[in-house]
């Protein structure tokens, strides 16, 4: 019996070891976290349908989840369990009340300067809310126990300036073990200009303090390096690891800028509501390419690491007016789950292309997903607005 058991250890330890390591990677846009909910929700239904199977459970098909701002919130859903269709309901429901005032140019810009904290106060309190409704008071440690998934969100500590990542993973330590998931994303999406700063409970503090965070889409509003990262801490030694990164309909960016008109101001840049577009694409462009060439690398010395990166199609120029990150018009969320659906049929397209590399990785992803069992989720009913 003895020497039975150890040998089905052996193969158990074989099995893990062939089994990759599977990251989901989750950027940072405001509202246009419709549409990574609206993409993932499309992607497993039209896979659902097609094998004619029962609905699946995004998170389990992970060891670890990673999202930064909007990307933290899809993710911290997908954790626990919570259909994507019950995301982009959120979205629609809340959109415009987290996001009560566009800024559409200078004079917009100058508005929200005078009438000072009124729609971030306003923003903040209706985000608290539809967080609370989905999350309630589920913690990392939860997630990580009782559903087997690691995560790692960013933020930035406001007391130190510093980058900081809520994390449970099997290496991380106790840190972060009870803070509350609706308060993590609130701490990662409380991006500047746009909304509040997030003050949130510190569970490890003996007298109840909060802790201050701003939004981690400041250095990592496209998480794939915290990701590739933690895998490389949490993977068994020699395990392939398989990173799946997703964007937020990202806008096709760049300006030409006359040498005469280089002198911007304050003004120029909309009191700085200008900057978060230009970083959001600039960390995009730069995170996505070190982690491509850091995979090619280290695949080149013998650790498999594969990288997909989708969509991966250019956006059509009719999305511009619709993507800005406070643009919570019913329209912009129409034509963003309208996008996302175009985008996440043209991926299951790529799954049925054998000699689509990419396409076969994220079919694998798929069919390696289990069935959405109630039993098995931590979720809770969306409550309406």
């Amino acid at each position: 019996m003895g020497a039975l058991q150890e040998e089905g250890a052996a193969d158990n330890g074989e099995k893990s070891r062939q089994r990759p390591y599977r990251v989901l990677s989750l950027d940072g846009g405001g509202m246009r976290g419709i549409y990574t909910a609206a993409f993932l929700d499309r992607l497993l239904t039209q896979h659902a349908a097609r094998t004619r199977g029962p609905a699946l459970d995004l998170g389990l098909g992970f060891d670890l989840i990673t999202g930064t701002s909007t990307g933290a919130i899809v993710g911290a859903a997908a954790a626990i369990g919570v259909p994507m269709r019950d995301i982009v309901t959120l979205y629609r429901a809340y959109g415009a009340k987290i996001f009560p005032h566009r800024i559409k140019g200078k004079l917009s810009a100058i508005f929200r300067a005078i009438t000072g904290g009124h729609y971030v106060r306003r923003g903040d309190a209706a985000l608290k809310i539809a967080l609370d409704g989905v999350l309630g008071d589920i913690t990392l440690s939860q997630v990580f126990d009782q559903r087997g998934i690691a995560m790692s969100i960013p933020a930035v500590r406001m007391s130190t300036h510093k980058a900081w990542v809520f994390k449970k993973t099997p290496k991380s330590g106790p840190r972060d073990d009870h803070y509350r998931l609706a308060d993590i994303c609130l701490a990662s999406s409380a991006a500047p200009i746009y909304r509040a700063l997030a003050a949130i409970d510190d569970p490890s503090g003996k007298e109840g303090g909060k802790q201050v965070f701003c939004d981690g889409g400041l250095w990592a509003n496209n998480p794939i390096m915290v990701g590739f990262t933690d895998a490389l801490a949490n993977a068994a030694p020699g395990q392939a690891i398989e990173i799946f990164s997703l964007g937020t309909c990202p806008r096709p960016e760049g300006e030409h800028i006359r040498g005469d008109k280089v002198n911007r101001s304050m003004l120029g840049w909309s009191l700085g509501a200008d900057v978060a577009p230009l970083s959001i694409s600039a960390q995009e462009f730069a995170y996505d390419n070190m982690a491509r060439l850091l995979a090619i690398a280290m695949s080149d010395c013998g650790r498999s690491i594969s990288r997909v990166r989708f969509p991966n199609k250019p956006v059509p120029a009719s999305m511009l007016e619709f993507l800005a990150l406070d643009d919570s018009r019913p329209e912009a969320m129409e034509r963003l789950i309208q996008q996302a659906h175009t985008d996440a049929d043209a991926t299951r397209s790529a799954c049925d292309d054998p000699n689509d590399t990419d396409g076969r990785l994220i079919r694998s992803m798929l069919e390696s997903l289990p069935p959405l069992d109630p039993a098995k989720t931590l979720c809770r009913a969306p409550e309406s607005a």
